[in-house]
C-alpha cells in the first residue's frame, strides 16, 4: 500500500472520528459530551465519502476504514446500552466480514444480482427513500435509545412520551430493513463458499 493513501484527506476524516468515537466512549455517562462527540463523528461519516469522490481519493483502504469505524462507534453504543448489546454488533461485524472478502472495496455497488428489494435498499449507495430510512436506522436508532435511557428525550429535549415512542418506532423499522439486508449478505456469502467448494471437489 502506497504511503500517501494513509494521509488522504477522506482517511484523516477517518482517523479524527475514532478519536471522536474513543472520547465519546470514554464520556457515556456524560450525555452532552457523548452525545456531542459521537454526533459529529456521524456527521462527518457522510463527508468522507463524498470527499474521496470530490478529490478522486478513493482507496481499499480508506473503504474498509469506513465500515471498521461505524461498527465501533455501534459496537460502543449497543455493548453500553444494553447486555444483549453485543448480539447487534457481531452481526455487523460478520455482514462486515462477508461483503469486504466477497465484494471488496465496491461493496456498495456489487448488488445487481441481489433480490430486487436488497436492489432498492441499496441502491445509489444509499441515496434513495428506503436506503435513507435503513441508514437513519442504523445509526440513529442506538442514539435515539441512548437519549431515551438517559433522560435526554424527555429533559432538556421536552418530547412527549407518543413522539419518543414514535420515533423509536421509525427508527427500529429502519433498522429491521438493515437487518434483512444483513442476513440477505450473510445468506449470499454462505452460498457463494459452498459453491467454491462443490466446484473444487469437482475438479
Amino acid at each position: 500500500m502506497e504511503r500517501n493513501v494513509l494521509v488522504y484527506w477522506p482517511n484523516i476524516i477517518g482517523y479524527i472520528r475514532l478519536v471522536l468515537i474513543l472520547c465519546a466512549w470514554t464520556a457515556f455517562n456524560n450525555p452532552p459530551v457523548f452525545l456531542s462527540t459521537y454526533s459529529i463523528s456521524v456527521i462527518l461519516d457522510g463527508l468522507d465519502g463524498w470527499l474521496a469522490r470530490r478529490l478522486g481519493q478513493t482507496s481499499r483502504f480508506g473503504a474498509w476504514l469506513d465500515v471498521v469505524t461505524d461498527n465501533l462507534g455501534r459496537s460502543m453504543v449497543w455493548s453500553q446500552l444494553y447486555e444483549w448489546g453485543w448480539m447487534v454488533s457481531s452481526v455487523e461485524w460478520c455482514v462486515f466480514v462477508c461483503n469486504h472478502n466477497a465484494r471488496g472495496a465496491q461493496w456498495k455497488s456489487s448488488f445487481t444480482d441481489s433480490p430486487l428489494w436488497v436492489q432498492a435498499i441499496m441502491a445509489k449507495g444509499f441515496r434513495t427513500p428506503l436506503g435513507t430510512w435503513m441508514i437513519s436506522g442504523l445509526h440513529g436508532l442506538p442514539l435515539w435509545l441512548y437519549g431515551y435511557q438517559r433522560g435526554v428525550l424527555s429533559h432538556p429535549l421536552c418530547a412527549p412520551l407518543w413522539l419518543q415512542t414514535l420515533g423509536t418506532l421509525i427508527l427500529a423499522a429502519g433498522r429491521l430493513l438493515g437487518v434483512s439486508v444483513e442476513i440477505w449478505c450473510v445468506w449470499a456469502h454462505i452460498k457463494h463458499l459452498t459453491k467454491d467448494e462443490v466446484e473444487e471437489q469437482r475438479e
